[in-house]
């Protein structure tokens, strides 16, 4: 299972010399297994990645976490969803009150956007997803709710032995009273949990999270926390925050780590970077 990162910024894409290193594009990821395609999150990322896509790729599979504008303002410039040849799956989180479609042609209208989702010239086939279990070619895919503000889903991708999980956004502490000691309490566990590659929110240093709680995110600290408490083999520090650079980055990841003893690997996670899953 190959795992490519095309956007990991947060809230906002954050171009400039001095984010080349971690990138300034908003969440998006793709994993390939064999001819399967599968595309976490629509940010301003997947642009980039329309436009490198195999012309072998007949069926591609869009699975949203959620619908803030940093997940979803790239479906309108993603390139097979105007080549008729090409079978676009959406996938994302349902509600009791408003279909999945209804959400999805906000954006697709104006003034939001110029082009309606009828108008598309490949009308992707909707799928609104819970706490889910479903297959897309030899993938298997989980997911669940977790703590962020309005429906939003993590996801854990299983090929074979290999397991990947995705919490782009997500609050820890909101999750649990006692975290991170009450692990069935925890949002996200069973989805990282034994996890060969974790890719988590880390938007805030401690200090800062403080005057933030409730707004969605995690401290670099409480992300380091679940992967330790989910017997991680790796953890990918996700959501960088647009204000800050990568000098910032890694003088942030430095001052959480220095003290810690940890048997899995953490690093901040980069535009271009490539996971290969065995």
């Amino acid at each position: 299972m190959r795992v490519k990162v095309w956007g990991c910024r947060g809230s906002l894409p954050a171009s400039g010399p001095e984010n080349n290193t971690y990138g300034g594009n908003t969440s998006c990821i793709q994993v390939t297994q064999g001819d399967t395609c599968i595309i976490l999150d629509g940010g301003s990322g997947i642009l980039r990645l329309g436009k490198f896509l195999s012309p072998e790729i007949k069926e591609i599979h869009v699975l949203l976490t959620h619908l803030h504008m940093d997940h979803t303002m790239g479906l309108g410039f993603f390139i097979p969803l105007y080549n008729p040849n090409i079978k676009v799956h959406l996938y994302g989180p349902s509600t009791s009150n408003e279909p999945l479609v209804n959400r999805l042609r906000r954006y697709f209208s104006p003034p939001l956007f110029p082009v309606r989702l009828s108008e598309l010239p490949s009308h992707p086939i909707i799928h609104e997803l819970n706490k889910s279990e479903f297959s897309i070619g030899e993938v298997t895919i989980q997911s669940e709710f977790i703590c962020h503000p309005g429906p939003t889903l993590g996801y854990r991708i299983i090929s074979g032995k290999s397991v990947f999980a995705y919490l782009p956004d997500h609050e820890l502490q909101m999750g649990a009273s006692n975290f991170p000691n009450d692990p069935e309490w925890t949002s996200g566990y069973e989805i990282a949990k034994s996890a060969d590659l974790l890719f988590h929110d880390a938007a805030y240093t401690s200090k800062e999270y403080m005057t933030k709680i409730g707004w969605g995110h995690s401290s670099v600290r409480d992300a380091i926390a679940f992967g330790k408490m989910c017997g991680v083999k790796k953890l990918a520090l996700f959501h960088h925050e647009p204000t800050r650079s990568d000098e910032q980055l890694e003088h942030m990841l430095k001052e959480s780590t220095q003290h810690l003893k940890l048997d899995f690997k953490v690093e901040l996670c980069a535009e271009g970077t490539v996971y290969e899953l065995e």
